[in-house]
Parts: structure tokens; sequence; C-alpha cells
């Protein structure tokens, strides 16, 4: 895994149980792998919103990643609420991800990620603000 530079995103990550730490570390490094073979998207930031690791690139959307106390056993993958983002990956992977109404991905800890079908899902947030004028933001020059 990629080492966190920014000492307060670090701190973020150790707070969380060891378990979710690793598990939201492997989201973390597909975002950014996912962001470094993109020719759409030349720099991605990362960068707490809400108190939570959170991953912006111009012309995307942002992604949140994290666990929370009171659903103890899993941990989730945040988009913009007022996108066509969940809805779109519910049309694609509805059998594949659970959902969180029209703002997350929610993955039990002791699941496999289906890296894939997420890797996709991250690639159409980070090039969102290209995208979102298109039926089903494109996915069929994707498929």
């Amino acid at each position: 895994m990629k080492t966190i530079q920014n000492e307060t995103i670090a701190a973020v990550f150790e707070s969380y149980p060891p378990p979710m730490q690793e598990k939201l570390g492997v989201l973390r490094q597909l975002i950014l792998d996912t962001a470094a073979e993109l020719d759409e998207v030349d720099a991605i930031e990362e960068t707490l919103k809400w108190g939570e690791p959170s991953y912006l690139t111009k012309g995307g959307s942002t992604i949140r990643i994290a666990w929370k106390a009171s659903n103890a056993e899993h941990y989730a993958m945040f988009f913009n609420c007022r996108t066509q983002l969940v809805e779109t990956f519910r049309e694609l992977y509805g059998e594949t991800f659970r959902f969180e109404g029209n703002r997350a991905i929610v993955f039990h800890g002791t699941e496999a990620i289906p890296f894939n079908e997420l890797k996709h899902c991250i690639s159409l947030a980070l090039t969102y603000h290209r995208r979102k004028k298109l039926p089903l933001l494109g996915i069929w020059k994707d498929i």
C-alpha cells in the first residue's frame, strides 16, 4: 500500500480497528491505482471531508471511504448523493454490491471485494463530470 503522506489522514486510518485499517487501505489503493491508469485523470488529491479520507480529481466526483463504530462489521465507499453514480452502479452491479441509498457501496468485513466491478465504479466516479450527461454515464463504451 502506498504510504499516506498526510499525518491527519494517516491518523484517521490508525483510528480504525486493525482489520478495517487493512480493508480501507485496500479501497484506498484501488482508488489511487485506478486514477493512475486513467488518461483523463491528471492528479488525485487525498484529503479529509467530513472527517473521512476523500479522493478528488478535476473532472471527477469525490469518493470517500470510511468505517463507523455504529455499524462495526461494515465499511463503505461513499459517493456524492446528488449524482447518478450509485443509481448507475445499481443498474450495472445490483446483484454484486450492497448499496446504502443513493450514496454508498457497503462492504461486510468478511466478504471479498469484487475488484473489477469496483474498479469500474471508481473510474466512473473519477471521470463523472465528463460523463454525467450521457445515458447511464456512457457505460456502453466501457463494457
